[in-house]
């Protein structure tokens, strides 16, 4: 079974997506209507912008899913995975690579979701920190027990746990997952805290948007963030795409259930190897590789 993942926020690079640009008619079709759709030349900032300029969300995440989707129409026949799954923003990625979504739509709703989740970073000073070295329930525990708002947003692979939350809360529950054992409790340079309660009015937002949006039933499952199960129908797509701003991601329990249903490839599509990385960490002996134009 051949199973293919895309990636979110945080696997870009500056230049991403030039090689595609360059080589393939097509890729620059969609640049193009990117364009058009976002109301900036967003080919300009991929390719030559700085650090900086990639890290703003509202960039970022349009970014992420163009060159995503770039790769998988790329493929041709050789995408054809049993299911697709996708990291945070990656699940837009896969729902619109695996027919579930229309590219132009997908990426109206990626834009939307960016700036909402952007203006709900705006309301209130959150922040979000990794937890390295740890188990899950420790964690959890330690936010539960914290007062303010904090929560696990990120179950990333076995021993690591991205927290999220008021700058004070995450702040006082890495000092108490220090001094349970946490090999590392890092503040990460984000400007919000995503997944967490604290999206709330980006949640709101993106309903909105997703309402209307013309969601089919994909080719074939996604197995989505909000509960690690395969989905096909579109009502169901919806609302866990809605739910996904507030609730975690579930990437490690994604991962143990593709290995408990017999995965024997894992084909990433998008900038990076991150995901193959984290997959290494549940099952060291599963090939995984990266999306490549035919």
């Amino acid at each position: 079974m051949k199973i293919m993942v895309f990636p979110g926020q945080g696997a870009q690079f500056s230049g991403m997506g030039q090689d595609l640009f360059d080589a393939h008619a097509f890729a620059r079709d969609r640049f193009a209507q990117a364009a058009d759709v976002l109301g900036f030349d967003i080919a300009e900032v991929m390719f030559s912008g700085s650090d900086e300029d990639l890290k703003q969300t509202k960039v970022t995440q349009p970014a992420i899913f163009l060159h995503s989707v770039i790769l998988a129409e790329g493929m041709g026949a050789a995408f054809d995975p049993a299911f697709v799954a996708g990291h945070s923003l990656g699940e837009f990625s896969a729902l619109v690579a695996a027919g579930g979504l229309d590219f132009a739509e997908g990426l109206k709703l990626v834009s939307e979701r960016a700036l909402a989740m952007q203006g709900a970073c705006e309301q209130t000073p959150s922040t979000m920190a990794a937890i390295l070295g740890l188990e899950d329930h420790v964690v959890e525990q330690a936010c539960s027990e914290t007062d303010g708002i904090v929560v696990p947003a990120n179950y990333n692979c076995p021993g690591q746990l991205v927290i999220s939350g008021e700058v004070p809360a995450v702040e006082a529950a890495c000092e108490t997952l220090k001094e349970a054992g946490a090999r590392r409790a890092l503040m990460l340079p984000v400007g919000g805290a995503f997944h967490s309660p604290l999206m709330e009015p980006a949640r709101e937002r993106l309903a909105l948007a997703l309402e209307s949006a013309a969601i089919q039933r994909p080719k074939c499952p996604v197995v989505q963030n909000v509960n690690a199960t395969p989905e096909s129908d579109p009502e169901v797509i919806r609302q866990n795409l809605i739910a996904q701003l507030t609730a975690p991601v579930r990437w490690t329990q994604t991962m143990e259930w593709f290995v408990a249903e017999g995965v024997k490839e894992v084909v990433e599509v998008g900038p990076g190897k991150v995901l193959q990385g984290l997959f290494k960490k549940v099952d060291r002996s599963l090939p995984t590789a990266s999306a490549a134009v035919v």
